[in-house]
């Protein structure tokens, strides 16, 4: 059973613990160093990208972080948490960082502001059962993507058709929108498969914590 962390600084945090948990995950918060230590995985949930990023700084994580997602620690990012493994960001605040890892520019707010928040029936491809139910909220999408990056998922009807919302790039997961607040477990489902097969392809059985990204 993998042990996933989920961030905890600030944002939608409970509903990405319920998720994993009902994926199957072992699941804790991640406030300190120490707590990123005893996790195979992490998600970064929505919430305030900016905000996210300063306490971060406050708790001494930023570098840590860095290093476990450039080593290979599973880590999946929803809306600010997309932004915040975006290597690259436009319309950011002019001292805005990331911890980055995916290679992809991503555009902050670039679906608007929180009054024209939306849902979108979107196909995510690996995620099997019919379109997913997409909830965006302030969300970013991805202006362009590196050689080393896949799409996963754009959007499909509107002004914004063909803009990339979900992607992956080997062991990193993000999407623009908010699977935790649908109740449909699918995307929780298809990162905690990741986890486990980036454990068995380490060579570590599931059960042992912590051996494949150490």
């Amino acid at each position: 059973m993998p042990t996933i962390g989920v961030l905890s600084l600030q944002g939608d945090v409970q509903e990405h613990v319920a998720a994993l948990e009902f994926a199957g995950a072992t699941v804790i918060s991640v406030r300190r160093e120490r707590e990123l230590d005893e996790v195979d995985a992490l998600v970064i949930p929505g919430g305030e990208s900016t905000t996210i990023i300063k306490l971060a700084q406050h708790f001494d994580l930023v570098e840590p972080l860095r290093k476990r997602i450039s080593g290979g620690m599973p880590t999946y990012g929803s809306c600010a948490g997309m932004i915040l493994l975006a290597d690259r960001i436009l319309d950011g605040t002019a001292d805005q960082t990331t911890f980055g890892g995916i290679d992809m520019t991503v555009r902050r707010n670039a679906f608007g502001r929180q009054v024209e928040s939306f849902e979108e029936q979107v196909s995510v491809e690996g995620i099997d059962g019919g379109p997913f139910t997409a909830v965006f909220i302030r969300a970013p999408w991805v202006e362009s993507v590196g050689p080393d990056a896949t799409p996963l998922a754009t959007v499909t009807t509107g002004p914004a058709a063909g803009k990339v919302v979900a992607i992956r790039q080997q062991h990193l997961l993000a999407t623009s929108f908010h699977p935790e607040l649908t109740g449909d477990a699918r995307v929780h489902e298809y990162f905690v498969r990741m986890v486990r097969d980036g454990a068995r392809s380490a060579g570590v059985l599931p059960e042992q914590r912590g051996g494949a990204t150490s």
